[in-house]
């Protein structure tokens, strides 16, 4: 039983039991000295209804009471007390609850595998490509359809099987073909859709000579053509089980009532009523109301032995015969396999021994592609790193450009050379020359500048006979000094800066490293629908499913199968309600709304229980249109950023 079968019958088995049915009563059955055969074997197969709700329980629970009643018909018994009219009671609606959720269960699961394999289908025709492997994988079933054909004929025709009766000519012959749009048995073995779709090979064949100017694409455009045919099959199949899922799901109402009647006769007659209604929605026949007939125990339980023996048995087996005659479901695993099966292990041979001869050349490349990896990781990853720790323990004042101890002497130098001129040209004494020792020491030069001035006057003389040619010496030491401050600054901002370049200098290599990481990361946990809240592949399944379901409530579809349009539990649908067909739409929408939640949610988690409080709410077929429309709305509000659906719609 399916999660949402669970929880749409949960409730409904406490109410098995009357409601006069009190405690004490219970216990007072229960405490007897002496109970009659009847009410012992009616509580055994309460006991066993309560204990398991699988579909042999019930069988055997419904085979048990029809024995009983049998016999107790035989025996003309005498008429029974209220203890054994409330055990009859309390049977008889599990067993209808049980029914009635075995039916559930039963068009739940063949809408959800009718729409599992359409959505196959469908992804198999929207491709070319997939289409044409799906026409090789299935290349050996369909030549044996057309062998068996070929041997029936000839058969047939008493024709003796040898090498020319199989000729094109002979089977030219054999099997003349009546025009474009009546395609060959031939064609028809290999192409079975177009028994139903005799005119979409006369359109394939125009579309392709004029796309593709040739034949030899119509055997895959063939092929995209029953993929198509068996797509619409199965969304036929799926919309009649879901709209009397929906119809299913209305029903359970006129059961409450039952189960809440408060007399055994009243109690007897809705459930006969309702064990009609059931039984008409499962056959797909309109039933007449029962009200005003005489309703007897031995009737109910008729009904529902022919409701679990014959009708839920025989539909499902009718379901299975039209999914087996039309071919609808997906190719066995096998014949998905045999071409890797065949063809990989050849390829996988010749590689491993084209491998083999070029060992040597492998092997060197292999070498240095570790050689590689082991420079980029040590020389662009390690030292960097180092160099960084380094630089943050360490900090070290050597200059990058020039020292400290270059910048002292040479201002040093330029002191001694303007002392020694200031002693010989100008006579300074010691408070004088400390005064010019700190004035060269800021960079003022005035002394220097001074005599400068003076040899200029007369060049010549001073040159050969003056001091200009050491005040000029002075004045390029003085440069020099203003070049290596000058550096000297540059310096030190090069070294506020170090941090910044080293993670600068490592910076290519760890975003190279971080980017192969996320992306072994990505296939390793998300390539393959696993990882965060189930994957991308999960999530974007999620997020076409509530788009469904929005889909499905603002405009909801029409009904085909005029058959199946009857609701019983009420009249006419309002404005407001939802249709049976959109419901069961719905509710298959649902159920994997709710699987996901219980598969790839964190358990015990706020998000999953928020979660699965929305998809109860859908559920409820209590609410109406609009009220399940402020519930997308809510949880496209709620889970669209924490479950990543504006990520993955993109």
């Amino acid at each position: 039983m399916s999660t949402f079968v669970s929880h749409i019958v949960a409730d409904l088995s406490q109410k098995a039991l009357p409601a006069h049915a009190s405690a004490s009563n219970d216990a007072q059955l229960q405490t007897q000295n002496a109970p009659s055969q009847v009410k012992e074997t009616l509580r055994g197969i309460f006991v066993k209804l309560d204990q398991s709700h699988s579909p042999e329980s019930l069988l055997e629970c419904v085979d048990a009471l029809q024995t009983l009643e049998h016999h107790e018909e035989l025996l003309s018994a005498q008429a029974v007390d209220d203890e054994e009219q409330t055990l009859r009671r309390a049977v008889l609606g599990r067993l209808a609850l049980g029914l009635y959720a075995q039916a559930l269960t039963t068009f739940l699961d063949e809408a959800s595998e009718a729409e599992m394999d359409l959505e196959w289908w469908s992804d198999l025709g929207r491709s070319r490509r997939y289409a044409a492997y799906y026409l090789l994988q299935t290349l050996p079933l369909r030549i044996t359809n057309v062998s068996k054909i070929v041997l029936s004929t000839l058969r047939s025709h008493n024709i003796p099987l040898h090498l020319s009766a199989i000729k094109p000519s002979s089977l030219r012959r054999l099997f003349p073909s009546n025009g474009a749009l009546h395609p060959n048995p031939l064609i028809l073995a290999l192409f079975p859709h177009l028994h139903h779709q005799p005119y979409n090979i006369a359109l394939t064949t125009a579309r392709v000579a004029r796309v593709c100017s040739t034949v030899a694409t119509l055997p895959v455009e063939l092929t995209r053509e029953e993929c198509k045919f068996k797509r619409k099959e199965l969304e036929r199949i799926r919309d009649e089980r879901a709209e009397v899922l929906g119809v299913l799901t209305g029903l359970r109402d006129r059961l409450t009532s039952a189960l809440e009647e408060g007399t055994n006769e009243g109690a007897l007659a809705e459930l006969a009523q309702f064990t009609a209604f059931l039984q008409g929605i499962v056959d797909g026949e309109d039933v007449a109301s029962t009200e005003g007939e005489e309703v007897t125990v031995g009737r109910v339980v008729e009904s529902l032995s022919v409701l679990a023996n014959c009708t839920l048995p025989s539909h499902t087996s009718l379901h299975s015969a039209e999914l087996k005659s039309g071919q609808l479901r997906r190719p066995s695993r096998l014949t998905l396999l045999w071409p890797r099966l065949v063809f990989l292990p050849p390829l996988a041979l010749y590689a491993i021994r084209t491998a083999y001869a070029s060992r040597a050349s492998l092997e060197e490349l292999a070498k240095e592609a570790v050689e590689t990896l082991k420079s980029f990781w040590e020389g662009w990853i390690l030292e960097p790193l180092r160099g960084i720790v380094k630089t943050v323990r360490a900090g070290h004042d050597d200059g990058v450009i020039v020292t400290k101890e270059s910048v002292r002497a040479d201002l040093d130098s330029l002191e001694r050379m303007t002392i020694a001129l200031a002693q010989e040209k100008l006579h300074y004494d010691q408070p004088e020359l400390a005064a010019l020792s700190r004035q060269v020491q800021t960079g003022d030069l005035t002394a220097v500048m001074q005599i400068y001035e003076e040899d200029i006057k007369s060049p010549l003389k001073s040159a050969l006979a003056g001091t200009l040619l050491r005040s000029l010496f002075i004045q390029v030491q003085k440069a020099k000094v203003d070049i290596n401050q000058a550096l000297s600054g540059i310096d030190k901002l090069l070294k506020s800066q170090e941090l910044t370049f080293a993670f600068v200098g490592v910076a290519p290599a760890l975003a190279i490293v971080y980017g192969i990481a996320g992306y072994l990361r990505t296939l390793w946990s998300g390539g393959r629908g696993r990882g965060r809240y189930g994957g991308k592949v999960k999530r974007s399944s999620v997020w076409l499913t509530i788009r469904r379901i929005e889909r499905l409530l603002v405009a909801q579809p029409d009904s085909h199968h005029h058959h199946r349009a009857h609701v019983p539990a009420s009249g006419s649908i309002s404005a407001t309600a939802v249709s049976p067909l959109t419901s069961g739409l719905l509710l298959l929408s649902v159920t994997h709304l709710r699987k996901y939640a219980e598969t790839s949610l964190p358990p015990n988690s706020r998000l999953r229980e928020g979660f699965l409080d929305d998809v109860a709410d859908l559920e409820d077929p209590a609410l109406g249109r609009a009220d399940k429309l402020r519930v997308v709305e809510r949880m496209w509000r709620s889970w669209g950023e924490p479950l990543g659906w504006t990520r993955v719609a993109a």
